[in-house]
């Protein structure tokens, strides 16, 4: 297990936050703040995992997850998260960290949590070898832009994100099962 410590002062006062990989035990405090996250981005009711969904993908009896997280805690308390998984470049042959969500409790913003926890990321990087940390960020969240910013991270305004899901995967997906069956 990975820790790192951050000396973080809030509102005049001095703590110690604890940066670590997420355990099995952690689960309620990271599927809170995924909860409290869809209510910051405007989606309140757009949570569908639980509990055993993250355990499958992070803690797999196989022993082999592709899902990692990591949590910044004070006092004991977990404030933050960083979920991520494993990319992949075709270009460079390397393999890197897809950021799939990075969330701060609003009332330990601007702490170093959020900094600590991409920190961190960036090590994992330098230590196994992985060439690129990458995310999405929503267009309106100027304060979560203008901290990636000031970290040197460049928005990639050349891409855009496409998802298939629902309604439209599934009708995609019976289509081209469908193609593929007339040969």
């Amino acid at each position: 297990m990975t820790t790192l410590h951050c000396d973080t002062e809030a509102i005049g006062d001095h703590h110690l936050m604890n940066v670590r990989e997420a355990t099995h035990n952690d689960l309620p405090d990271i599927l809170r703040l995924v909860h409290a996250l869809a209510v910051y981005e405007m989606d309140p009711e757009a949570v569908e995992a639980t509990e055993d969904d993250f355990a499958a993908v992070m803690f797999p009896d196989d022993g082999h997850p592709n899902t990692y997280g990591l949590v910044a805690e004070v006092e004991g308390q977990i404030i933050g998260i960083a979920i991520w998984f494993h990319s992949f470049s075709t270009w460079t042959g390397k393999n890197g960290i897809w950021l799939e969500d990075l969330f701060v409790d609003p009332d330990h913003r601007g702490d170093g949590a959020g900094k600590a926890l991409l920190g961190r990321l960036a090590q994992i990087c330098q230590e196994r070898g992985l060439t690129r940390l990458e995310w999405c960020v929503l267009k309106w969240n100027e304060p979560s832009i203008g901290f990636y910013r000031s970290l040197g991270a460049k928005a990639q305004d050349e891409w855009e994100t496409f998802r298939l899901d629902g309604e439209a995967l599934d009708s995609f997906a019976a289509e081209s099962a469908e193609h593929e069956s007339r040969g």
